[in-house]
């Protein structure tokens, strides 16, 4: 039999030319291991989406129990089935009001996708306002509000109606309007640079939503499931959002997205027509559990405060020349490297060297650092001298 590597360059459909190309065994905790039993410290996380590390005890725990029972049985929304009920409920129990009812999906972009639709539906507009540098997926409509030509103009045409504003512009606020469904906002900018809010932005977008009766949609899939500090990032500042879209670190590891509003939002969906958002997989039972025993590891334990003390041991220790900033917060963090050329190093020399490092989509200077959130203090050490010797031998 060929060489796995090339069964994957031959049979399974590409994203870039270069591909990492690291042909993984097993994981668990925080580390990879190759097919040579190499092991390699992940400071990625799945882009995010590992939130309590590899096949956590507690996720595979509650994964096993529910497959003993059922796997898919009904069309979303169809039966009541224990897991999503109870992990719908969960969330509403932990996030403030109005947003108390959960639409399952299969993936962040799906529920991208859904929101979009319900801000329509609720306000009869047909207005999108996005952001510059802005990603939330990679569908026709999510694509239809990234704020990146280069990546979106070989699809055109897109969905109509989508403007786009620069993220902390204060000034083009007032482009919210009365013809405005929504505005969609990353509460942490991701692919641009983990760019957070500056003071008070925020709260002006909502002030200004609320004058206008636009709706405003936050995108967490990033940020949220306790990467910030907080369990969603919008709870480090003084809002609430109408929707709120979350994703990748939901799953412990599974596909899982999902838009959360208010259950009088939510009904319009159902009727007049009925079936506004249809899923076969979105809520299955398995996702499910593992969706639901992630988030309760996560908020019964001290991962959301950890998250920030493990942000400041990664600021004092990575200083380097080389490194120009660092951005984002808690377990969220970009670094800045004086050019793309160090960037592209980093990454690829660190992986030689056993550190899973990645880049970020629209930044080309950036290095990703978003370990799961179970990384200990002792395994940031070891990342971190393995990154500044990466970067020493760069500087020779």
């Amino acid at each position: 039999m060929q060489k796995l590597a090339s069964l994957f360059e031959k049979y399974q459909a590409q994203t870039t030319p270069y591909p990492m190309g690291l042909e993984i065994v097993r994981a668990k905790g925080c580390y990879l291991y190759d097919q040579n039993n190499k092991r390699y410290l992940d400071l990625v996380a799945g882009v995010s989406a590992c939130s309590l590390g590899h096949r956590h005890p507690n996720v595979v725990r509650a994964i096993k129990k529910q497959l003993r029972k059922y796997l898919h049985v009904m069309v979303y929304g169809e039966f009541v089935q224990k897991e999503p009920v109870l992990l719908a409920k969960l969330l509403a129990d932990n996030l403030p009001e109005p947003l108390d009812t959960t639409y399952l999906t299969n993936s962040g972009t799906e529920a991208i996708e859904g929101a979009l639709k319900l801000a329509k539906r609720v306000t009869g507009r047909a207005e999108i306002i996005a952001a510059n540098n802005a990603y939330h997926g990679n569908t026709m409509g999510a694509m239809s509000v990234m704020g990146y030509e280069e990546r979106k103009s070989a699809y055109r045409p897109l969905i109509p109606g989508t403007t786009f504003i620069e993220f902390n512009n204060f000034k083009v606020i007032e482009r919210i309007t009365s013809k405005t469904a929504a505005i969609i906002l990353e509460t942490i900018q991701g692919g641009a640079g983990f760019i957070k809010p500056q003071k008070g932005y925020l709260e002006k977008i909502k002030k200004r939503c609320e004058e206008v009766g636009a709706l405003l949609i936050l995108d967490e899939i990033q940020p949220g499931m306790g990467r910030t500090g907080k369990l969603f990032a919008f709870m480090n500042y003084n809002i609430v959002p109408d929707i709120l879209v979350t994703g990748k670190g939901l799953g412990g590891g599974l596909p899982v997205g999902a838009f959360i509003a208010a259950q009088h939002h939510m009904a319009q969906l159902k009727e007049a027509p009925s079936l506004g958002h249809i899923t076969t997989f979105g809520g299955n039972p398995v996702i499910a559990a593992a969706s639901r025993a992630t988030l309760s590891t996560i908020l019964n334990s001290n991962l959301m405060a950890e998250a920030l003390v493990k942000e400041q041991l990664l600021r004092e220790l990575l200083v380097h020349k080389k490194i120009k900033e660092i951005r984002g917060k808690g377990l969220m963090l970009a670094l800045i490297m004086d050019s793309t050329e160090s960037a592209q190093h980093a990454v690829k020399h660190a992986l030689k060297n056993g550190v899973l490092l990645f880049f970020l989509l629209f930044e080309p200077k950036a290095v990703r650092i978003s370990p799961p959130l179970t990384i200990t203090k002792k395994q940031i050490r070891q990342a971190c001298k393995e990154i500044l010797r990466t970067l020493d031998c760069l500087s020779c």
